[in-house]
């Protein structure tokens, strides 16, 4: 997984399309990141004011809960199994 660019690279790459009179494309090639990035970037700016990214990750509820999470984690105590056995025992 890729880390997220500086805010001090998204500042100077704003600042260079914004206050700098350079295109966003002349700005993303003096800086070496994607036109698309330096596009969203400035699009970021002009809306909420700062180049900070947004939140990365974050909470996500189980796919299987209750009874059936309880019915499948008894299962896989008690002997080896394949998806296909497994399937078979919940049809």
């Amino acid at each position: 997984m890729r880390r997220a660019y500086s805010d001090d690279l998204r500042e100077r790459v704003v600042r260079a399309a914004i206050k700098g009179g350079l295109s966003r494309h002349q700005a993303a090639a003096q800086f070496g990141v994607g036109v698309s990035t330096a596009i969203n970037w400035v699009r970021r700016f002009r809306e909420t004011g700062s180049v900070k990214p947004d939140q990365i990750g974050g909470y996500r509820p189980k796919k299987i809960a209750g009874a059936h999470r309880e019915w499948l984690m008894q299962r896989c105590r008690e002997a080896d199994f394949t998806v296909r056995g497994l399937v078979a025992e919940l049809a």
